[in-house]
């Protein structure tokens, strides 16, 4: 690649860029961490190390002069809990220098402005998608220690979906209609990650996460109201309709449900055993404590399914 000298800081507020650049050049190195940011939306520098196997110290070195050139972002939001000993990892946004860089050598973006998305992004929103980027950087990580699968990652799976599916403006959004008082309601649900498991005989198993911070109701007296309960309807009802199959071309998939605590969990088994919901019913649904997963991974983790059965991804449903 054609390396693009650059103007860079020499040192070093953390949430305001340097007025006294100096010149460094934009590596192969630095394009693959523009490219990661481009595929996670927001990444801490411990993520961004592990993804592109660099040292965290020379990692951090180059997000440096990233920032302060202007290709990558440090929203602002983290300011609320960033400790001032600075042993938190700083977070990273992809930065519209960043964008132009990156759509300059054919990456496409459906919008180029990214930086005034990242300023108006609130602590809770970078909370929650970071524990999404948590699960699927080790997704990452425990399938690129194996040989016998492939992580599909959620552009892979939108390519290979219909054209019609292609072209909306939210494509792993599902629908479905539950009866309520006598008549048919249509809800949706939008998975926090969509990903697949891809075997060396072709097959695939296909999953949709939920990453739940403990912060939702889990059942609501009115189903129109955000509750966890409402969420595993949309997803029964969704899969029940065949939806799975008209949007992406799968023959079935499964729901993983990331949660906080064990009491939790138990309450989430219960509202979806509730539900008596039809084939699949709760085997719909796998699910595993937040601290466990950063202890096994999702790979070797040992989950449980709604009827409190012991399961693993590998092993799991093909699509």
């Amino acid at each position: 690649m054609d390396e693009t000298l650059t103007p860079a800081s020499k040192r070093r507020p953390r949430f305001r860029r340097s007025s006294e650049p100096v010149l460094f050049r934009i590596t192969d190195g630095d394009a693959l961490i523009l490219q990661q940011l481009a595929r996670y939306r927001f990444l801490r520098s411990t993520h961004i190390a592990a993804l592109v196997g660099r040292s965290l110290d020379r990692a951090n070195d180059r997000l440096c002069r990233l920032y302060h050139a202007g290709y990558v972002d440090r929203p602002r939001a983290q300011l609320d809990y960033y400790p001032t000993s600075g042993s938190t990892p700083m977070v990273y946004a992809l930065g519209d220098l960043g964008i132009q860089f990156l759509a300059e050598r054919g990456m496409e973006f459906a919008n180029l402005e990214w930086s005034r998305k990242n300023r108006e992004a609130g602590r809770p929103f970078i909370q929650h998608q970071l524990e999404v980027v948590d699960f699927h950087v080790a997704l990452e990580q425990s399938t690129r220690r194996r040989n016998d699968v492939r992580l599909l990652h959620p552009e892979e799976i939108i390519t290979s979906s219909p054209e019609s599916t292609r072209k909306k403006r939210n494509p792993f959004a599902l629908r479905g209609s539950i009866s309520r008082d006598g008549s048919s309601l249509d809800i949706g649900v939008i998975p926090d990650l969509v990903f697949g498991l891809m075997f060396p005989d072709g097959s695939r198993r296909c999953f949709m996460v939920e990453i739940d911070r403990g912060i939702m109701p889990i059942t609501r007296a009115d189903v129109t109201q955000s509750g966890f309960e409402r969420k595993m309807r949309a997803y029964l009802a969704a899969y029940a309709e065949g939806r799975h199959m008209q949007q992406f071309g799968w023959k079935t998939f499964r729901v993983l449900v990331v949660t906080t605590d064990q009491q939790r969990l138990q309450s989430m088994l219960g509202a979806l055993q509730r539900l008596k919901a039809e084939d699949p019913g709760p085997t719909l649904f796998f699910f595993a404590l937040r601290d466990e997963l950063r202890v096994e991974g999702p790979i070797e983790q040992v989950w449980r399914d709604g009827l409190e059965k012991n399961t693993r991804l590998t092993p799991g449903p093909r699509a």
